[in-house]
């Protein structure tokens, strides 16, 4: 099954720009070289592969809470995308109302990158987003989402789990924050990205160790509540990446054309309300 001719969405990418938006000075991390990602190259990558629409998730690398690029491209992009901002805990209702104006779905919380600590009592910016019908985008991984648990409980935002939740893939299938994880679909207001199979494999191309998790996470939540993401322009990635490989193993997880259409298109279309 060939997807590469299929409509699609891509639900995770960053783009970095240094020469038009300088990096944040205090930044940790400084993408440079392959790494760089900028809005009129990932637009030539849209069209090569057949991407009708993206969700550019702002990096917590590199810019921090400035989210001036992000905004550009969003409104450089004329409805093709919608954004992941990455905020202030504290930030206001206003603050985020004019975001979300200017097509932000959601906000990136990167508990991988900072550690659980900062996120276990943001309850009023969870409130603030529920308030308002956007996404708490979480990226965890290994055990950290079972920390998270108890603040997730006491919130009715609707979540979006970053990179299969980057389990252990050491740690088998019965690890406690997977099984977490599999919890949240009985709920219903928790969608998950198939991607990232980079940031958990530990044996690498084809990610054979990653596929149970996958089709865990498949089965529980359904094609309705699964998205696909390419994390393109691959920041960090430790071996080379390409998205039609990215693609090809989505085709042989998902297996029917049906599902992949869904997972593609369908769901994200609905989800972050794009346009035909």
């Amino acid at each position: 099954m060939n997807l590469l001719p299929w409509p699609k969405i891509d639900c995770h990418h960053h783009v970095f720009d240094p020469a038009r938006f300088a990096y944040a000075e205090d930044t940790a991390y400084r993408p440079e070289g392959h790494e760089l990602g900028t809005p009129d190259y990932y637009h030539a990558v849209m069209d090569a592969y057949g991407i009708g629409h993206s969700l550019i998730v702002g990096p917590t690398s590199a810019y921090g809470t400035d989210n001036r690029l992000l905004l550009a491209t969003l409104a450089e992009g004329a409805g093709r995308h919608k954004g992941i901002a990455v905020v202030p805990r504290d930030i206001s209702s206003e603050a985020l109302a004019a975001l979300q104006a200017q097509g932000v779905v959601g906000v990136a919380l990167n508990v991988a990158m900072l550690g659980v600590e900062p996120f276990l009592h943001c309850d009023p910016l969870l409130g603030r987003l529920g308030e308002l019908g956007m996404l708490a985008q979480i990226q965890v991984q290994n055990e950290q989402l079972s920390a998270l648990l108890p603040l997730l409980a006491r919130n009715s935002t609707r979540l979006l789990i970053d990179h299969s939740g980057r389990p252990d893939v050491a740690a088998g299938l019965r690890q406690p924050a997977f099984q977490a994880l599999l919890g949240l679909a009985e709920g219903g207001r928790t969608w998950v990205k198939l991607s990232g199979m980079g940031k958990f494999t530990l044996q690498g191309y084809p990610f054979s160790d990653t596929r149970p998790y996958q089709q865990a996470l498949l089965q529980a939540f359904g094609a309705e509540r699964c998205l696909w993401g390419s994390d393109w322009p691959f920041l960090r990635a430790d071996q080379r990446m390409d998205l039609a490989v990215l693609l090809g193993r989505l085709a042989e997880l998902v297996g029917d054309e049906a599902r992949c259409r869904q997972i593609l298109w369908d769901t994200p279309k609905a989800l972050f309300a794009f346009g035909s």
